[in-house]
């Protein structure tokens, strides 16, 4: 093997956070030697992971798309129409030369004598095995396992003579035309594909264990629209929706803590006025928790509950029993034949992208971790990792730990320092620890069956991990970094 090839920084990833990263080193770190190593033969991140038929955004695009690159086009985007603006970016900010793609990071080591990362990179189109060296890691690569989705494992699926599909290994060859489909799960995966499979499906079902609130509105914004009419510059309409879509997420995630009763009836009371007496709203819309204590699920222009309107699609509530040969058979002894069985039942949640990390020869294990502002761990050196907020869009995150990172880097330098890592004060040495995100405040099915793998949190500030962007955007430009909580050497 070579001798590695050494770069200050790597960014590991080039999805929507790794892009990011790589403009804010640019613009905000000049002179600074970076690399983005990608698995995958193109950036782009979840959205070339995931192929369904209608693969579109569950956040809008004014608060998902950068804060340093306007965006044009309909609040909620496809697939296609974000890969595109990820495309410009990359392309206006000649970021493409800083790009290697298809190398598959197996191993990352730390040294504190070398004071930096070695890593151990397979190429996947050549099988070739490379080895990089960085002086910090900023971590990219996003939160779950790309490679497979999440299935449970149901009873019978072996007698079942027809086809199982998970949305995240879409099959390019399947055939629904004129099929009877029943989609798995009800988030925002579900409320996706249904109503595009809708019209070419003989039918399409949504099977669910338990309602999802879902939220639906126009895909347009009349702001926007209208600021546009009167000519402004694009930079100033989307720095004014940005904040208007900011304060009214705000406004609705207070109001669903303050007064989740009145929100709830508020969420099932537009359902009910959609469908109708088609649908027994209170069984299939109507869940048993709080707003937003899981995602909520955005429904542009109600495709899906058009769909229930044309008699195209329907809900089914109640758990599987078993698969029968013809389909499933469920606990309430209802049957329902599927020719295709699709399992939008989430994804594996994926702790800094399953590499294998050590710090000076002893294997690191996250969860014995305590994180620093959700980004940085104790006892793990010079590096960051970048997981976007919940309720909120993710990459809002992304550019505050771009600020965050560029302006870390200068202050290691001002101070002549090659490595910091994160330690508790004395007086933290004891505090109790808890779980990376509080599931009494949100508790999706993911991190209810991965939150052991994950780093803890503490209970008082830096050691806690709230979600929450007003209080972030606030805060992070002000962190004194030399406050003890940061060793640097």
């Amino acid at each position: 093997m070579n001798s590695p090839e050494h770069f200050d920084v790597i960014v590991v990833g080039a999805g929507i956070s790794g892009i990011g990263a790589a403009y804010h080193l640019k613009t905000q770190s000049p002179g600074t030697r970076y690399l983005v190593l990608e698995s995958k033969d193109s950036f782009g991140g979840t959205w070339i992971t995931h192929r369904y038929p209608g693969i579109r955004s569950d956040s809008e695009l004014y608060t998902f798309g950068y804060r340093f690159k306007p965006w044009t086009g309909t609040p909620i985007a496809t697939a296609e129409e974000i890969l595109r603006y990820m495309g410009e970016v990359v392309e206006e900010n000649q970021l493409g030369g800083h790009i290697r793609y298809r190398h598959e990071i197996v191993s990352a080591a730390w040294s504190s004598t070398e004071r930096q990362w070695r890593l151990a990179v397979r190429r996947s189109d050549t099988g070739e095995r490379l080895e990089f060296s960085a002086g910090f890691l900023w971590m990219c690569q996003g939160y779950y396992q790309h490679d497979q989705g999440y299935t449970p494992d149901w009873a019978g699926m072996d007698r079942y003579q027809g086809r199982i599909v998970h949305p995240q290994n879409w099959p390019e060859d399947l055939d629904y035309t004129g099929k009877k489909v029943v989609v798995i799960g009800s988030g925002a995966t579900a409320a996706t594909l249904i109503p595009a499979m809708a019209e070419d499906c003989e039918h399409i079902t949504m099977l669910q264990r338990s309602p999802t609130y879902f939220r639906t509105a126009r895909n347009i914004n009349e702001l926007a629209d209208m600021l546009r009419q009167l000519e402004i510059p694009e930079a100033w309409i989307h720095e004014i929706v940005r904040r208007k879509v900011l304060f009214e997420q705000g406004a609705f995630a207070a109001r669903t803590h303050r007064e989740p009763e009145l929100v709830k009836q508020e969420l099932v009371a537009n359902i009910r006025a959609l469908v109708g007496d088609k649908v027994d709203v209170a069984k299939h819309f109507t869940p048993s928790y709080r707003p937003w204590q899981q995602r909520l699920a955005f429904v542009p222009d109600a495709d899906l509950f058009h769909a229930i309107n044309k008699g195209k699609a329907s809900v089914v509530t109640d758990q599987i029993e078993t698969f029968t040969p013809t389909g499933l058979k469920l606990k309430s002894g209802e049957t329902l034949d599927a020719d295709i069985i699709i399992t939008a039942t989430g994804f594996h949640l994926s702790t800094m992208g399953g590499i294998g990390f050590s710090v000076d020869g002893e294997a690191l294990d996250f969860s014995q971790t305590v994180a620093y502002r959700g980004a940085m761990f104790t006892g793990v050196p010079n590096l960051l990792w970048v997981f976007g907020y919940l309720r909120w869009s993710w990459t809002l995150r992304v550019d505050l730990m771009g600020d965050f990172v560029c302006r870390l880097l200068g202050h290691m330098k001002e101070r002549g320092a090659t490595m910091v890592t994160p330690q508790l004060r004395p007086s933290e040495q004891a505090m109790p620890l808890k779980p990376w995100v509080d599931p009494t405040n949100f508790n999706p099915g993911y991190l209810n069956r991965g939150m052991h793998l994950m780093p803890r949190q503490g209970t008082n500030e830096p050691w806690t991990h709230g979600q929450d962007y007003d209080q972030d955007r606030k805060q992070l430009p002000l962190v004194n970094l030399d406050d003890g909580t940061l060793r640097f050497e």
